[in-house]
């Protein structure tokens, strides 16, 4: 560790031992003296290659022969451009402007980008790309992201889950605006809680986070950012259908209370209630539900002073009702009654959650010293889920509470920039699960600090450091680092690592073993969750981001290599058919991960992404080392995306989008030890589904939309094992590969006041 710190001190300095120009920019003040111009941007025209003035106005500037045009700027002032011809050292005062002339700068805005100067691997994802889908909510969101796996729990519930890195989603932080909510009691359902049209991009960050945002995340953050009252639409409307007689209604209100004020009211509503068995085994193929989701936004500005603050109330009712056609829940509740006509015995389950939510987002800058900030994050929320499967009776209430303060500062100049900060979570789960009650809090402090080295045109360097006293976990230290090299022109060379740690929250996890015969097992005892130790695992990362011109248009290819080794995993272990069994790892654990992403702008409007990815993901299991179950070894995507060219003067233009997904065949847990008729094979077909959606604008307040999801109306048969006997050992819901209700059309319209 020590020579890893000489390292992270010692490097920016030899990354700097280059030809450099220095020099100070000025402004004159109310007294006619030159000062210093803290925060004006310098860099060399048509280059990437910039920085900014410290609090002195001093900036330090790489320097090549072939630069020549040194642009400086800052807002209120005229923007000057100098020539230079060797390295040397510069003084130079800018004009103050009294009437700023409006510049219109036109640009090809990409919809998925990815940042050639970061230090960590990280994918930006607007409004614009959520649009290419119907993006009904958060889980729906990753359908044209190669990065992210999603496919169903199970063929009861109709619960997408997400994978990134080859593991789910609790070994992933995802946060809303840097705040982690989907956690806890929300693991299983938070992703269908978070609409699509409130969101306003997503991060995704692949391998090890920043320290920040906590000690939980293991293969990467999904950081969303959410609408903005003050710059939303005043009214926004979006209804959506679906054949499968889904609807949902988003509108969005929002006001100007006063100069400092803004208000936004957004009302999401969702419901269907139809029934649809597809593949006749007697169970619905997609849940009944009904979702009413509530949130009251506010925000304060105040430009000239520094604050801004956010304030969210949320509220969530989400009902669930799904099993066989003929279950009626007042009558066949936790019972194995049998309708009168059939005699047959009934199966049924119902998924019932309200949800409270609070949170706050306090920021101050300095305006004498922009880069000294102060932000302060706080939320609550109380979660509480009545649920049953079968005869399976799950209930949990989940009361969190988080508090993060951030500090941000430079050292020296604007190239050497740290974070540091003191944060504090609290949670009180109480789980009923069948006839045993598990309750217990966890809380913990800790602090952080992060230092970043940023000299654009060659290196950066992200290296934090956590330090985390839980009453259940003990003091432990987190470390995570982030680094990038640019050797040449449009190259962004990454390497990551960093450790995470959590407590593994098994029943709320792993809700769809409810949905099967299975005997629920917990085979370790001592440890401090369920007698159960904490999940602890490395995650190390090394990525090429290389842009080019490929017939005279932009292109851009990613090689993506990570590793997650865990030193202990809390082993879900389905390879009994009659059981499912957690205990801690004895062995060793990882997730391998190659992708390769290929994005292509072939002629105007067009774009083409495609990518292919390998997993590598093994346990070892009581009965030896095997692929992780329902995994898939390889993947291929594709999608491509045009918008039809609208002449100047003209309204409405034509969108195509269609993305193509193919997935290798896959592992099966054992069933060797059932009867041959509930036997299944040891891997599954390979899958390769299809969605395309077409959008008519126009105008900027009115569009339409019409798409379908696998259009190819690929199905998964028989994806209930023991049908016929639900109450019987041999019941099993969990064996999903692929699509169960085949092809699904819908339309919809947005308008937009603004």
């Amino acid at each position: 560790m020590k020579n890893l710190l000489y390292i992270i001190v010692l490097l920016p300095m030899f990354m700097t031992s280059q030809e450099n120009i220095k020099g100070v920019i000025m402004e004159t003040n109310e007294k006619n003296e030159r000062i210093g111009l803290a925060g004006a941007n310098v860099y060399w025209l048509n280059t990437e290659v910039g920085t900014v003035t410290d609090i002195n106005g001093d900036f330090r500037l790489s320097y090549k022969p072939e630069y020549h045009k040194l642009v400086i700027s800052y807002v209120g002032f005229k923007t000057d451009t100098l020539t230079i011809s060797t390295s040397q050292n510069i003084k130079h005062r800018l004009e103050p402007t009294d009437n700023l002339g409006a510049v219109t700068v036109k640009s090809r805005r990409q919809t998925t980008a990815k940042s050639y100067f970061k230090a960590a691997n990280v994918i930006n994802v607007s409004s614009d790309e959520l649009l290419k889908a119907a993006c009904c909510n958060l889980s729906e969101s990753f359908e044209t992201n190669p990065s992210i796996d999603v496919n169903f729990a199970d063929a009861i519930s109709g619960t997408r889950q997400i994978k990134m890195l080859g593991l789910t989603s609790p070994y992933i932080l995802i946060a809303t605006e840097n705040i982690p909510s989907i956690r806890g009691a929300s693991q299983a359902y938070g992703l269908s809680f978070i609409p699509g049209t409130w969101v306003e991009s997503i991060q995704i960050t692949k391998g090890a986070g920043s320290v920040v945002n906590g000690f939980e995340s293991i293969a990467g953050q999904i950081n969303t950012e959410l609408v903005k009252p003050s710059t939303d639409d005043k009214l926004f409307v979006n209804l959506y259908g679906a054949t499968s007689e889904r609807l949902e209604l988003n509108t969005h209100i929002n006001a100007k209370v006063s100069n400092k004020w803004h208000t936004g009211l957004y009302i999401h509503g969702n419901t269907h209630n139809k029934e649809h068995d597809v593949n006749n085994d007697g169970f619905l193929d997609m849940p009944k539900f009904n979702q009413v989701n509530v949130m009251n936004r506010w925000q304060y500005t105040d430009t000239k002073k520094g604050f801004v603050t956010f304030i969210n109330l949320k509220f969530l009712n989400d009902e669930k009702q799904t099993g066989e056609l003929d279950f009626r829940p007042e009558t066949d509740k936790l019972t194995t009654n049998s309708p009168v006509l059939s005699g047959d015995e009934v199966w049924g389950s119902e998924i019932d959650t309200r949800r409270y939510e609070i949170s706050t987002k306090f920021g101050y800058v300095n305006p004498e010293i922009p880069w000294q900030s102060l932000g302060v994050q706080t939320a609550f929320s109380s979660h509480k889920q009545d649920s049953y499967f079968g005869l399976n009776q799950y209930d949990i209430t989940h009361n969190s509470l988080y508090a993060n303060a951030i500090y941000n500062s430079i050292i020296s100049d604007s190239r050497h920039k740290i974070k540091t900060g003191v944060s504090y979570t609290y949670d009180h789960y109480d789980e009923f699960v069948n006839a045993t009650d598990y309750e217990r809090t966890e809380n913990s402090v800790g602090a952080f600090f992060e230092y970043s080295f940023n000299n654009l045109e060659l290196f950066n360097l992200t290296a934090g450091v956590r330090i985390d006293n839980h009453n259940l976990l003990g003091t432990f230290i987190t470390p995570r680092i982030h680094a990038r090299y640019s050797p040449w022109s449009k190259s962004a060379f990454r390497a990551s690592f960093g450790r995470g740690k959590r407590s593994a929250n098994i029943f709320t996890e792993n809700q769809q073993m409810f949905s099967t015969s299975r005997q629920i097992n917990i085979l370790n005892s001592g440890g401090s969750v369920y007698g159960l130790d904490p999940e602890i695992a490395w995650n190390y990362g090394l990525s090429y981001l290389q842009g080019f011109n490929l017939f005279g248009r932009k292109a851009d290819i990613t090689l993506d290599y990570y590793k997650t080794d865990f030193q202990n995993q809390v082993v879900v272990d389905w390879e009994n058919p009659t059981e499912i069994n957690f205990y801690n790892l004895n062995g060793k654990s990882f997730a391998n991960s190659f992708q390769v992403e290929f994005n292509y702008n072939p002629f105007e409007h067009f774009d083409l992404r495609i990518a292919y990815k390998f997993y590598d993901v093994k346990t070892d299991y009581n009965s030896g080392r095997l692929e992780r179950p329902l995994t898939p070894k390889h993947r291929f995507f594709a999608n491509v995306g045009y918008k039809m060219h609208q002449d100047e003067g003209k309204l409405g233009r034509w969108k195509f989008d269609v993305t193509f997904n193919w997935l290798s065949d896959q592992r099966y847990a054992s069933t060797i030890t059932n009867a041959v008729e509930y036997q299944l094979p040891e891997r599954t077909p390979t899958v390769a589904t299809l969605n395309a959606q077409i959008t008519k604008v126009f105008s900027p307040k009115f569009e339409v939309y019409l798409g379908g999801e696998n259009i190819t109306n690929v199905r998964q048969p028989n994806p209930i094992l023991g049908v016929e006997d639900p109450f019987g050992a041999n019941f099993d819901s969990t064996f999903v590969y692929g699509p169960i209700f085949g092809s699904m059309y819908f339309a919809g319209l947005r308008y937009r006041l603004h």
